[in-house]
């Protein structure tokens, strides 16, 4: 499978219909994590899973869904998703094929799980390993070790599911090079059909956040930079091939519920801080899970805000057309090089960029050469809009 079938496959998603459904509970918040999660709250599990399964019997019909992404939180440490699964099909139907991921932890996943969540239709589970160097674990919260990362790997593999994710942070400070290539070499060796890699961000109000303020050591970009090109060149020899800034995948396994998003194609969303995109609106859901709760069992809207993306001043055409460019940028195949990407090629920053080697033009698409420059590029981009 070539550049081309690729090209296929992320403009195919656009067609797509997508669903988020986010399950918050945590046995306890990672220091470097800013999602909308909570910890200590199980009691509410049992009354969260009704209230979303209301949010989604009370939606609107809009087609078969193509494929659903369960996030969180951790939704690996709860019993009952294959309720919500169900609840989905029965008001919006799934496709025949439709791709079901569950986000999982090492640490929650037993034969019987993967048993069960086979049996209620998730097809694909993405580990959030993380790492497999001990010391790095510690500084991130992690509470697995490297062995159970293989052993749930293995128990996914066995029960029969299409396709096997590990997620990987890279760019702590007590990682080395050496270590984050012996977490590479031990990931490679659990035969993932798919592999993310993360900077580690420092985000406003996490622990992480306050321990620098308070003198901790920062990650350094510099260091990161350096790390994502050792991501980079194991994994493409390895035969994994990169789609996105920061996901790799054997051919045929991309993960469908993410090109769908950098497709700027359309997804439901149910939950807790879940954001959602349909007829060129875009929409989030409360962040708090008492607010969401008394949203939903008043019969109300959980939504915060929204909104649409079809503005814009007609002469640059409007905000579908930037975000569509920013999104697309991301990918490995680009964009397709319409009036809006060539227009940005024409501009002096543009030109510099592709004099400076960072993009060109291929096949009729505008293509980032230097992925780790995919920020920078997307903001000339903005830039040349204004």
């Amino acid at each position: 499978m070539g550049d081309a079938d690729l090209v296929q496959i992320v403009e195919r998603a656009a067609d797509d219909l997508g669903a988020y459904l986010h399950v918050p509970f945590c046995e306890a918040v990672c220091p470097y994590c800013d999602f909308a999660v909570v910890a200590g709250r199980d009691d509410e599990v049992s009354r969260y899973l009704k209230a979303v399964t209301a949010e989604i019997n009370g939606s609107d019909a809009v087609g078969l869904v193509d494929a659903v992404f369960v996030g969180g939180g951790t939704p690996s440490r709860v019993s009952g998703l294959a309720g919500l699964v169900g609840a989905l099909e029965e008001r919006h139907g799934l496709a025949p094929d439709a791709e079901v991921t569950l986000e999982a932890n090492p640490e929650d996943w037993t034969d019987g799980k993967a048993e069960e969540l086979r049996t209620a239709g998730f097809t694909r589970v993405s580990f959030g390993a993380q790492s497999y160097d001990p010391m790095v674990l510690e500084y991130l919260g992690r509470r697995h070790s490297p062995n159970q990362i293989d052993a749930a790997v293995d128990s996914v593999r066995r029960t029969g599911f299409e396709s096997v994710s590990i997620d990987l942070i890279f760019g702590s400070p007590v990682e080395s090079d050496a270590s984050w290539e012996r977490t590479l070499g031990r990931a490679l060796e659990a035969s993932p059909d798919h592999v993310s890699t993360y900077a580690l961000t420092v985000e406003r109000g996490t622990e992480l956040s306050r321990l620098v303020i308070g003198g901790a050591p920062a990650p350094d970009p510099d260091v990161q930079a350096g790390r994502y090109e050792i991501a980079q060149a194991i994994l493409q020899d390895a035969g994994y091939r990169r789609y996105e800034v920061s996901n790799y995948a054997r051919p045929g396994h991309e993960c469908r519920y993410n090109l769908i998003a950098w497709a700027q194609g359309e997804y439901l969303a149910f939950g807790m801080g879940a954001h959602g995109h349909l007829d060129g609106v875009r929409f989030r859901n409360v962040r708090k899970l008492d607010a969401y709760l008394d949203a939903v069992e008043r019969g109300v809207s959980p939504r915060a805000g929204q909104e649409s993306i079809m503005t814009g001043d007609p002469g640059l055409g409007n905000a579908l057309d930037e975000e569509r460019v920013v999104l697309g940028l991301r990918r490995s195949s680009g964009v397709v090089l319409d009036d809006v990407a060539t227009a940005f090629m024409a501009s002096s920053a543009g030109i510099r960029l592709v004099e400076a080697g960072v993009i060109t033009a291929r096949e009729g698409r505008l293509v980032i050469l230097k992925p780790l420059l995919t920020d920078e590029v997307c903001s000339s981009f903005l830039a040349s809009r204004s």
